[in-house]
């Protein structure tokens, strides 16, 4: 086959990837338009409406997406990627592979946790936002339409968190095809008011950033929160690479994304500067951009743009919940897979509900876009700080980065603390939102690792070195078929089968110790997956791995036994578990609220019976009581 037609086919597979990262990846950053400009010059902390200003907003937006989105995530954060896998728990794991000590370790582990964190409140706030901002334009419609706007925008959030269980693999098809609309009517828009102020191009250049910063640093700053917004969403470029890859994403962004939305943002500066006067269009210029017989076209494309977007960010939420389950930082929950085809689609039914009370609060709190827009930023911002850590000590330590990397590196580090510190100020005004559910989740998270870590120890301690408890089974009467007993140690004989024995009095003629064990990629080789190990007296060690983007499951794990010589015969095997009552004391460990969490999150925990995916009929649970 010719060069040409292998190029002829690389292209046709790339289209249709580009195409659905249009309409999965981009869908937050690709809303800004209905936001950014207002709150640039109309939020809390918005500029003067004056040419230079805006001009200088304008360039600041376009030199800090530039930076920030283009430069930092789409040329190098794109690069970290775990196993084809992306996201803040992604790169933490890549950075602890490299570290040894454990202080260094723990900080790694603490810094994704609350990186994780962050990025539920993220998920809270996104779908508020960008939803009431599209339904902002009814009001532009017909003001008295005004106060309809939170009921609307209850009933939205409520059909879309209600339609998750459904999944969203029939609709998925359409999201690509609607953003792309949506993006080709950003260009439009910005196109035809561009040529009604021709000039307004003038602000790509740095210099009216840099003027604006000199001239008044301190509104300036101020407006470092509204410019921020045009980049919420960016840290969803570096997440989505498990999903599409990094080509699709940066053909998209580059050749499509970027430039019809900033062909838009300079459509609403040109747009305020001729008809900025007019206190209804500085109040919204988005949805001014078109003539009014367009105006509600544009308002149902900008609320299904906005609801794609919101989805994208649930659907993150759902993959960062089972990442974080799977990394042991938060207990067992039910995870439901809504498509038999697609991995990535599934459904957490707690953390759905969770989230929709919390999307609720902050509408009918906030009851306003740019009263939400006050929260927005925080959160995200950090997220930004946080990640370009990471990143250092990925870069020092895998990309073996010298002096010039690392001054690089730390040239984005101060930029995303200018735009954190900026953020910070929006605080008092509900920034404090995402941080307070942040910090509670990170008090979960750190809680539920910190006692799984104890729970493990006092098990460990119970257990029994294999070489003695096979030489002490010497006339135990043995009954036909298997037992596995699940360990969550690969070593020694776990208590669960001593119970067993000193109960039942008997042994199965073949005993498996079956380990699931969760390593810190993302994704473990067929090849590398199972290691069995043969004892004496029928006994048998298989120790299954697993990345946090897997599934873990046994049957598979008994499928893949049989293709190494260990065949399993399900009605002839009986599946012993562990439940452990989880008694609080006054041991050094944990503090005791900290031990009633844990001991309340273990009794609530999703049953190892489903989550392992294993037949009700063919398990025994054994009780066991353990003090931490």
């Amino acid at each position: 086959m010719s060069q040409d037609s292998h190029s002829g086919s690389a292209n046709t597979k790339l289209v249709p990837l580009i195409i659905g990262a249009v309409g999965v990846v981009f869908g937050d950053i690709g809303t800004s338009p209905l936001y950014a400009v207002k709150e640039c010059f109309n939020g809390a902390h918005g500029l003067a409406l004056t040419p230079a200003n805006v001009y200088g907003g304008l360039s600041l937006m376009f030199w800090a997406m530039t930076i920030v989105v283009s430069l930092k995530y789409v040329t190098f954060i794109l690069r970290a990627d775990n196993k084809g896998e992306g996201g803040t728990l992604s790169l933490m794991a890549l950075a602890l592979n490299k570290l040894a000590t454990a202080k260094s370790r723990y900080a790694m582990v603490m810094i994704g946790m609350i990186g994780a964190a962050l990025f539920f409140g993220d998920g809270a706030i996104t779908p508020a936002m960008t939803v009431m901002s599209a339904v902002d334009g009814m009001a532009v419609l017909n003001p008295k339409l005004g106060e309809y706007i939170v009921p609307i925008s209850l009933t939205i959030i409520a059909v879309l968190f209600f339609f998750q269980s459904h999944g969203t693999a029939k609709v998925g098809a359409f999201f690509g095809p609607i953003m792309t609309t949506w993006f080709i009517v950003l260009a439009v828009l910005g196109v035809i008011n561009i040529l009604k102020m021709p000039e307004i191009l003038g602000a790509f250049s740095p210099h009216h950033a840099f003027n604006l910063v000199v001239q008044h640093p301190g509104p300036a700053f101020l407006a470092l929160g509204a410019v921020f917004l045009v980049m919420t969403g960016g840290e969803a470029l570096y997440a989505d690479i498990g999903h599409f890859g990094v080509k699709p994403i940066r053909f998209g962004w580059f050749g499509f994304v970027m430039p019809t939305i900033l062909i838009n943002y300079m459509g609403q500066g040109a747009l305020l500067l001729t008809q900025g006067s007019d206190l209804a269009v500085r109040a919204n210029p988005f949805f001014h951009m078109v003539p009014e017989a367009l105006l509600l076209p544009l308002v149902v494309l900008a609320t299904m743009a906005s609801i794609i977007a919101s989805q994208a960010v649930i659907t993150g939420v759902f993959s960062v919940t089972k990442q974080a389950v799977q990394l042991g930082l938060l207990p067992r929950m039910e995870i439901v897979h809504t498509s038999e085809s697609a991995m990535g689609q599934i459904y957490v039914p707690g953390v759905n509900w969770v989230l929709m009370l919390c999307v609720f609060g902050l509408i009918i709190g906030f009851k306003s876009s740019t009263a939400i827009a006050s929260a927005y930023g925080v959160a995200v911002a950090l997220t930004m700080v946080l990640e370009i850590g990471l990143l250092f000590v990925v870069a020092r330590k895998i990309w073996n980065w010298g002096a010039a990397g690392m001054t690089m590196l730390a040239f984005f580090m101060l930029v995303d603390l200018i735009f954190f510190t900026s953020n910070a100020l929006k605080i008092p005004q509900g920034g404090w939102f995402p941080l307070v559910l942040a910090a509670g989740l990170v008090a979960i998270m750190s809680t539920w690792r910190r006692g799984r870590k104890l729970v493990s120890e006092v098990i460990r301690n119970q257990a029994m070195p294999m070489d003695l408890f096979c030489m002490s089974v010497d006339g135990v009467p043995r009954v036909d078929g298997t037992a596995i007993f699940l360990t969550r140690s690969p070593e020694g004989i776990p208590h669960t089968l001593l119970h067993n024995l000193k109960h039942n009095k008997v042994l199965h003629k073949r005993v498996v110790l079956l380990s699931l064990l969760n390593e810190e990629v993302a994704r473990i080789p067929e090849i590398d997956r199972i290691e069995i190990e043969q004892f004496q007296e029928g006994f048998y060690r298989v120790v299954a791995r697993f990345g946090f983007f897997e599934d873990v499951d046994v049957p598979t794990v008994l499928a893949a036994c049989e293709e190494k010589g260990l065949s399993f015969d399900t009605m002839d095997t009986t599946f012993f578990l562990g439940r452990e009552t989880l008694l609080p004391s006054d041991k050094p460990g944990m503090a005791m609220w900290r031990e009633h969490l844990f001991s309340w999150m273990w009794k609530n925990a999703s049953r190892a019976m489903d989550f392992l995916n294993l037949p009700p009929n063919r398990v025994v649970e054994l009780g066991t009581q353990v003090k931490i």
